[in-house]
């Protein structure tokens, strides 16, 4: 059997801007299924989140022959002119364009709403991780951070500092070049592992520059990054309990 494809859903709350993660999204090759996850009881504790429409009972597993439309209404239509624009945006050739895959890249976010997913990466034989993501809030930067961005070139090193007297948020994580311009923030959902990669070892984490996508693509997806990370200590990303499922997968189907 093909091993599950594994995205997660955050949800990301409008007052506190604090992201958790809510609900966890596997594929076997032939069914779907969803299940939320333990960040959901952090999300209702904190910020009264409520379940999603598509899936309104917490403790239940949802399964499908088709991808749930909370996820396929994230996908662009293959009709659209700019669908081969939008697939080189993500650096993915035709053969690797699946759902899970486009979503995975691309973060699957929408102005309507405040949700948005991102992979579970599995090891590869050297035991090494490897997550791709858009640079956030490059819409912040001055100009001069924009025309640096412009002129990366793909495989470029770049370097993560901890912005901790940031006002707005001390738990920031900067991207920053060689020459020391400030190109984008890591995804706040992310932020939880590279720390704690970072804490284990800084040079066990490596982030380069995968593809830059000049105007007049949207700020959103101009900046495409690559981290790699080699785990210790039996470390696997995305395994601490909030990402755990809220119940069993096989005590209840839907």
């Amino acid at each position: 059997m093909k091993t599950p494809q594994t995205l997660f859903l955050a949800w990301q709350d409008p007052n506190s801007r604090s992201w958790f993660p809510i609900g966890r999204l596997t594929f076997d090759g032939a069914r779907y299924q969803f299940v939320y996850t333990q960040g959901v009881k952090e999300a209702q504790n904190t910020c009264s989140f409520a379940p999603l429409s598509s899936f309104p009972y917490f403790e239940q597993v949802y399964t499908s022959t088709h991808l749930f439309p909370v996820f396929s209404n994230r996908l662009m239509s293959h009709s659209r002119p700019d669908y081969a624009n939008f697939l080189q945006w993500l650096n993915l050739r035709d053969t690797e364009a699946e759902p899970l895959a486009i979503l995975a890249r691309s973060g699957g976010q929408r102005e309507t709403d405040s949700l948005t997913v991102f992979p579970c990466p599995e090891p590869d034989a050297a035991g090494q991780y490897q997550l791709h993501f858009f640079a956030h809030a490059l819409r912040h930067l001055p100009e001069s951070a924009i025309e640096r961005i412009n002129r990366l070139e793909p495989g470029e090193k770049l370097w993560l500092a901890h912005e901790f007297q940031n006002p707005h948020d001390s738990q920031a994580l900067t991207l920053h070049t060689e020459d020391h311009y400030l190109v984008g923030y890591c995804p706040r959902y992310l932020r939880s592992e590279v720390f704690q990669l970072l804490w284990q070892d800084p040079s066990s984490v490596d982030l380069r520059v995968e593809r830059v996508n000049l105007p007049p693509t949207p700020l959103q997806f101009r900046l495409l990054c690559r981290i790699t990370a080699l785990c210790k200590d039996d470390f696997r990303p995305f395994t601490s309990p909030e990402y755990q499922p809220l119940i069993e997968e096989d005590l209840v189907t839907a």
